[in-house]
């Protein structure tokens, strides 16, 4: 027990020399660059690390300074912000975790530990890591989905918009695949606008749809009958003969709506109309 409290008081008085080494001897291992931001980064860290160890040694198991669960965390989300993947991040923990054993051993050789005070110092070490670890993809992940959630709300704005051509006239081109979220977004974002914009007819464009099945048949129509109760007179276009073939072999009707080959000609039927 003398000689670990004798180890953990060494830790303390020369954790931030000690973590320089550290970290210059894990960069040692890497066989690619490390800016230096990340390395002052890394040595004040693992000079917080090095003290928490010291106080920690003949602790309970379980704890973790919070210095290294918000650096984990950062990592995590600046790797995900730059759109890196997470192994840029993970590839670099057995190179780390090699050269703390290393340095818990020739410690405990010159300490003279016994190998059970070995084993437990070894132990707090790689549970930290581990914890680490852990934290650094749970943080990953987190800001991987908020970027990606950000870009479906910016991806679903641009690829709803309704451009009007005259007055009283607007086109409402569909891009992609209609699904349930961007079934939501239409009617809770982009039909809302329409009246603003004094619309009283519309025309849906099919031509950038990919598919067409009985769930999109059945979004549409729910666009439709509320453009209907709204007075807004609604013109398809650019069913593509592949969707039209599918809507029939889907029992899809679209014998109620104004069905046009393409934009020019429902403005076209517009014009003469009027």
């Amino acid at each position: 027990m003398k000689s670990t409290l004798t180890v953990a008081h060494y830790l303390k008085e020369n954790a931030e020399l000690l973590a320089n080494k550290i970290v210059d001897d894990i960069i040692g291992q890497f066989g690619f660059q490390v800016s230096e931001t990340d390395i002052s980064q890394a040595r004040k860290v693992y000079a917080e690390f090095l003290s928490f160890l010291s106080e920690s040694i003949d602790c309970e198991e379980g704890s973790v300074p919070e210095e290294l669960l918000e650096w984990s965390r950062e990592n995590g989300e600046k790797t995900a912000a730059k759109h890196h993947r997470i192994s840029d991040i993970l590839i670099r923990y057995p190179d780390t975790r090699m050269v703390f054993a290393d340095f818990i051993l020739n410690i405990s050789i010159d300490f003279g530990l016994s190998t059970e005070d070995v084993v437990l110092i070894i132990k707090r070490v790689h549970h930290m890591l581990d914890v680490s670890i852990n934290e650094t993809v749970l943080a990953f992940e987190r800001k991987s989905e908020e970027i990606l959630e950000k870009t479906k709300r910016e991806l679903r704005e641009l690829s709803t918009p309704v451009v009007p051509i005259e007055n009283g006239l607007a086109v409402l081109p569909l891009i992609g695949t209609i699904d349930a979220d961007r079934a939501e977004h239409l009617m809770n974002h982009v039909l809302p606008k329409i009246p603003e914009l004094q619309v009283e007819r519309l025309i849906m464009d099919f031509s950038g749809i990919v598919d067409i099945d009985t769930e999109v048949a059945s979004h549409i129509f729910n666009v439709y009958r509320v453009l209907a109760l709204l007075g807004i007179n609604v013109m398809v276009t650019g069913l593509r003969p592949e969707l039209a073939i599918n809507a029939v072999s889907e029992g899809i009707d679209f014998s109620s709506i104004k069905t046009f080959a393409n934009v020019k000609q429902a403005i076209e039927s517009n014009k003469q109309k009027n």
